[in-house]
């Protein structure tokens, strides 16, 4: 079986070195050593176990991708939320097939501009499938049972590590559920929680994982106190989102290879297997 080949960009960045190790580690994927990285990374190599990463700067990307993108492959992008766009951009003009794993960016515009374009690409706020399936089971609630807890106060609280720049995606995803369930929500009112003491003190985050993790809390309480609803899920580190991101690329490359273009995919559709 031909091994897919995975650009991972964002490298030296957490979530993009977990993800190469993971691909370095799976028999169906091959890691290309070139990686985009952001203008504040001074260096010009990673090293990856015994694998050498050259980590392609901005001033570089263009000639780079052009030498080097005569070979298929697909691109995984953990990079910065400032650079959602303007990667995805880059990605659709050099036709580069692509998994957006970062969170943030003009979500509606990076969708308009994969569809304008001649490759498919995979875009979500969460690689994680138990999550995704979890939001799965309230977007099916929220269209089943509009306004069931019309009266009720919503709380939402998600942690995650220091380093993560924006709201987690997926608290700000859950909102529309919420609304559409029947209680009024903003992303503003989201309670976000970066600092390492409050998250090992208070939230009892183990200590190991306070460099990655994502904890969320959504706490439901009727007008008159007399019910409570509490939906959560913790994890720990970062290996669940990997794997889903894996799940996406050998998707993503069925597609490419089926010849679908200027599509966007979602994990639901990864967690399906639909067309």
């Amino acid at each position: 079986m031909e091994r897919i080949k995975v650009m991972v960009n964002g490298i030296p960045g957490n979530m993009a070195v977990n993800v190469a190790k993971h691909v370095m580690n799976d028999s169906m994927f091959e890691l290309i050593p070139y990686a985009l990285t952001g203008p504040e990374i001074t260096e010009a190599e990673y090293t990856l176990d015994s694998t050498v990463i050259s980590l392609i700067h901005p001033q570089e990307s263009e000639k780079v991708i052009t030498e080097i993108k005569e070979n298929y492959f697909i691109t995984v992008d953990y990079t910065h939320p400032s650079s959602v766009n303007s990667n995805a951009g880059f990605y659709c003009k050099h036709n580069l097939p692509f998994v957006m794993g970062t969170t943030g960016g003009d979500r509606k515009l990076l969708e308009d501009t994969v569809c304008l374009s001649s490759i498919p690409a995979v875009i979500a706020q969460n690689m994680a499938k138990q999550i995704v399936g979890f939001q799965a089971m309230m977007e099916y609630a929220a269209k089943t049972f509009p306004d069931l807890f019309k009266g009720y106060s919503l709380e939402i609280k998600e942690s995650h590590q220091k380093g993560k720049a924006d709201t987690s995606g997926t608290a700000k995803a859950m909102i529309g559920y919420f609304n559409e369930l029947g209680t009024p929500f903003s992303k503003d009112d989201i309670k976000k929680e970066r600092d390492p003491e409050v998250q090992k003190n208070i939230w009892g985050i183990p200590e190991k994982y306070l460099g990655g993790h994502g904890w969320h809390t959504y706490t439901l309480v009727s007008s008159d106190n007399t019910v409570r609803l509490v939906f959560s899920h913790n994890v720990n580190g970062r290996d669940v989102y990997a794997k889903g991101t894996l799940d996406a690329v050998s998707y993503l490359d069925k597609k490419v290879k089926d010849g679908v273009k200027g599509r966007v995919f979602t994990m639901i559709d990864v967690l399906k297997g639909r067309d």
